[in-house]
């Protein structure tokens, strides 16, 4: 679940992560500890393969979606201040939410690819709206969390019946190997 930093991205809706700003601290970086660190690229952070079965599904099921997006991973439990949220917003952000991050790093670690679908429930405090986190419109906000629940859940049986096409890509593995290799002198 996350807030919209983008007015044409509407409660409701869900994107498709592409992208993520960290902007938390104190969480573990790593999982590794048996093995040498290698510092791992991240500039495309979620399996394209992946991304492109979720936007599709979503297409397939009539739901509103982005094919696209940056969030912006905040510390929480807190949420943004408006200036923040405008500051997100300046700086590319598309969604904000606090759980994106060290997960898709970890999952890179492990060499899974990884996919991430953001439920839009309400815009950040920095979009002028009436649906947002504030007292007088939560009921709304929770309205629009049970839809994309049960949306989401009808998503992931959709996506569970295409495990076999999911599993057909192995580009975080393959990329994992290849840091390794090079990590340790040697030629792709």
């Amino acid at each position: 679940m996350v807030g919209s930093l983008q007015k044409e991205i509407e409660p409701g809706a869900f994107v498709v992560l592409d992208q993520f700003i960290n902007l938390t601290w104190g969480r573990d970086d790593t999982y590794e500890v048996d093995r040498e660190l290698v510092h791992l690229a991240m500039a495309r952070p979620y399996c394209e393969h992946i991304r492109e079965i979720i936007a599709r599904e979503l297409k397939a099921m009539d739901v509103v979606h982005h094919a696209n997006g940056t969030v912006v991973v905040i510390q929480g439990p807190r949420f943004s201040t408006i200036a923040e949220s405008k500051m997100f917003a300046l700086w590319g952000g598309d969604v904000v939410n606090m759980t994106q991050y060290p997960e898709c790093y970890f999952a890179r670690e492990l060499g899974l690819c990884y996919g991430a679908i953001a439920s839009v429930t309400d815009y950040d405090v920095g979009v002028p709206s009436a649906v947002s986190m504030q007292l007088e419109s939560i009921m709304q906000v929770l309205a629009v969390f049970r839809h994309n629940t049960a949306i989401t859940v009808s998503l992931i049986g959709r996506l569970a019946n295409l495990a076999q096409e999911i599993a057909n890509c192995n580009c975080a593995a393959n990329r994992l190997a290849e840091y390794y290799k090079l990590a340790n002198g040697e030629d792709l």
